[in-house]
């Protein structure tokens, strides 16, 4: 009687994902166009990570209890996965992820101009740097964001923390990240803005997304299920079970 239909959550995670590009991606023209000419300064990448940070602060708390706030296929695809998630679900809330980081990258525009565009419209891109490294780089940022997730959503984790929690990281792991990459360690955030930007005639580096795409994926899963290995114990086996007959059950 409590749950949430299947419209409100996937309504959830295109707002929440939406909210993560405007305000995330967002801040990377909108500094550019603060800064003007001057040069990029440390504090810049500090800013804006916080500005990740505290968005996805505030939308794990609005949107957590309605639809998970995923807001990133790596993490909902590491939840199928390791069986948290129901596989049917998944493609409802890939294309809500999808279609919220290109709307949230439209929005960017609306707010700041055309000249978002110009100046890169934050998109996710690495320069004259090996694709291994490039590789690397998001494979490591993601797999700390959905390791993390994994943890504070667990039976055991301290309650109450989970949004505060996975703001952090986000902020913790764009800091080594960004210099190599921009740090998307999300495949929405990567695919959106590049969407919006070719269809606004900019400059988009497409043989760099499947790198992108196939790191973040890789990595979630990867998380997901290691963190699932250190973790179970009988009672967590036992649950499992349970959840499968009742699944069975319903079918």
């Amino acid at each position: 009687m409590d749950d949430n239909r299947t419209w409100q959550r996937l309504a959830a995670e295109f707002l929440g994902t939406a909210f993560l590009v405007f305000v995330g991606v967002g801040s990377v023209p909108a500094f550019a166009l603060v800064r003007g000419d001057a040069p990029f300064a440390p504090a810049d990448l500090g800013f804006i990570s916080l500005a990740f940070g505290t968005i996805v602060v505030a939308t794990v708390y609005v949107f957590g209890y309605i639809s998970g706030n995923h807001i990133n296929p790596a993490v909902t695809l590491a939840l199928a996965v390791t069986g948290k998630f129901a596989w049917r679900e998944v493609p409802g809330y890939l294309v809500a992820q999808l279609l919220g980081a290109t709307v949230g990258a439209f929005a960017i525009v609306g707010a700041l101009g055309p000249q978002a565009s110009e100046l890169g419209l934050g998109v996710a891109a690495y320069g004259d740097i090996p694709i291994w490294q490039a590789f690397t780089a998001e494979f490591l940022g993601t797999f700390l964001l959905v390791f993390t997730v994994f943890g504070v959503i667990h039976r055991k984790a301290a309650p109450g923390f989970a949004g505060l929690v996975i703001g952090l990281v986000v902020f913790a792991a764009i800091i080594p990240v960004a210099p190599a990459t921009g740090a998307s360690i999300n495949p929405a955030r990567t695919t959106g803005p590049m969407l919006v930007q070719q269809i606004l005639g900019g400059t988009v580096q497409w043989e760099q997304w499947p790198v992108y795409v196939i790191a973040e994926v890789a990595a979630g899963i990867l998380a997901g299920v290691l963190f699932g290995l250190i973790s179970r114990t009988q009672a967590d086996r036992t649950t499992l079970t349970e959840a499968l007959v009742e699944e069975e059950a319903r079918a």
